[in-house]
């Protein structure tokens, strides 16, 4: 379980306790076995519970805190939970937590409103850290206007299409090397029933700006739609935006997974897992889950590019990253933890004491080269980095946009009106509305977004 922060007057309690038992000799109950001493100092870390954090939490005291004696709390929580509590945190700059996990959705504009200390000269500082072998595009997308980093990545992702190459194969079928969407939706028709109860793919169709909004947002551009025009025209209603949404949709209605509308990417995972889909679209960030150690499916799967139409690619970029709160009164502490969780010394550490696949990757070129890593992740690692590398959040469409971004509009506004949008088509999936309905409900949303924009 996470732990949460201790209160002012619980931690004055703790260390009243801590003076009395060193006074008396009783050291034991201090932090001398794990290297810090009577003066170790302590942090506060909030985190999203993934795979991945969970992981970092687990390794952090033995091997983080043994070494520099800085203890961490560390506080998990959902999606959705743990973003409204570091936005609430960091935007008061209350400092109950040193360190969070933000995305580069959220490093632009948290850096413009000052809540945020660079990092970049920090990490200059390390020689060993060495900023450079960060992947360009990620590198760039926790990079604000000003030219500095504000956030060094735990591990990076983009997006393409996952699927059972063995069925595929009894069935006489063959994934195109760049397939198109309708290449895509013709696979999941004849790979309907390929099991007993097997659907043709999964498709999150969860609400949420995070969830069905950025494997949708990745249809609608290479389907030549877009959600503002550069001059921030709201764009829901045109032609291509609404083939996009018809197009989603009916996919899901047609070939997607049972319980479409409530599925989201730990679903679809675990559905693919265990042999209820034999497609899904999503993250390259599942692969180290799809083929590790214990998988069901493991080796049984196939990765080729995020589906196009009218663009060249269409993956997202994203990636999990850590920030430290300006107002944290702990800078040099919360840069210690943030260095180690993100440098090639910790994805070593964990491919020897958790397996390879368990690598928070994605976001180093040196990963891309390590013999051991490459040994375990050879199905997918090549194609992962080709679709980080050729993610481009400036231009991800056919048009100019007002702001960047690939699965979002790089706007604060996006998280309500992705999740708002995403709510109404999820009802179209489940039958509740039409696709019309909610594009008609979604485009006056987006118009007065729009509004505050346009001059």
């Amino acid at each position: 379980m996470p732990k949460t922060p201790r209160s002012p007057a619980r931690r004055l309690g703790v260390l009243v306790a801590c003076a009395a038992l060193l006074l008396s000799g009783c050291a034991g109950a201090g932090g001398d076995e794990l290297g810090g001493g009577p003066h170790r100092h302590t942090i506060n870390v909030l985190m999203v519970n993934n795979p991945q954090m969970v992981d970092l939490q687990k390794l952090t005291a033995e091997h983080f805190t043994r070494q520099t004696g800085i203890k961490v709390n560390f506080t998990l929580l959902p999606e959705d939970d743990v973003r409204d509590k570091i936005s609430q945190d960091f935007s008061s700059q209350a400092a109950e937590y040193d360190v969070a996990s933000i995305s580069n959705y959220e490093v632009p504009f948290y850096a413009r409103n000052g809540w945020l200390s660079p990092l970049g000269q920090r990490a200059a500082r390390d020689p060993s850290y060495d900023q450079q072998d960060v992947l360009t595009p990620i590198r760039r997308s926790l990079t604000a206007s000003d030219g500095r980093i504000y956030a060094e990545p735990f591990y990076g992702e983009s997006s393409f299409l996952m699927y059972r190459k063995d069925l595929l194969a009894a069935k006489g079928l063959t994934m195109p090397a760049r397939p198109t969407w309708t290449q895509v939706a013709d696979l999941a028709a004849k790979l309907d029933g390929a099991q007993p109860g097997m659907r043709g793919i999964c498709l999150r169709g969860q609400p949420g700006w995070g969830q069905m909004a950025a494997p949708f947002t990745t249809v609608v551009n290479t389907f030549g739609g877009t959600w503002f025009t550069k001059d921030w025209k709201a764009r829901l209603d045109s032609p291509e935006f609404t083939r996009a949404a018809n197009f989603y949709v009916g996919l899901l209605r047609s070939h997607g997974e049972a319980g479409a509308a409530q599925s989201g990417y730990t679903e679809c995972l675990n559905d693919l897992q265990q042999g209820k889909v034999a497609m899904w679209y999503d993250s390259t960030a599942a692969a180290g889950s799809l083929d590790g150690a214990g998988s069901p499916v493991a080796g049984k799967i196939g990765y080729a590019p995020a589906p196009v139409e009218r663009t060249r690619d269409s993956g997202w970029l994203y990636t999990w990253a850590f920030a430290l709160q300006k107002a944290s009164k702990h800078q040099d502490d919360a840069w210690k933890f943030i260095d180690w969780a993100t440098s090639k010394q910790y994805e070593q550490l964990v491919g020897r004491e958790l397996g390879w696949s368990r690598v928070p990757a994605g976001k180093r070129a040196s990963t891309y080269s390590d013999p051991d890593y490459l040994r375990a992740s050879a199905a997918f690692a090549n194609a992962t980095k080709t679709a980080i590398d050729s993610a481009d959040p400036e231009h991800p469409g056919v048009q100019p946009r007002p702001a960047p971004g690939i699965q979002f509009v790089g706007i604060p506004e996006f998280s309500s009106l992705g999740t708002r949008v995403s709510q109404s088509l999820s009802s179209a999936i489940a039958g509740q509305t039409s696709v019309a309905q909610a594009l008609k409900d979604s485009q006056k949303l987006a118009a007065r977004v729009a509004a505050t924009y346009a001059k």
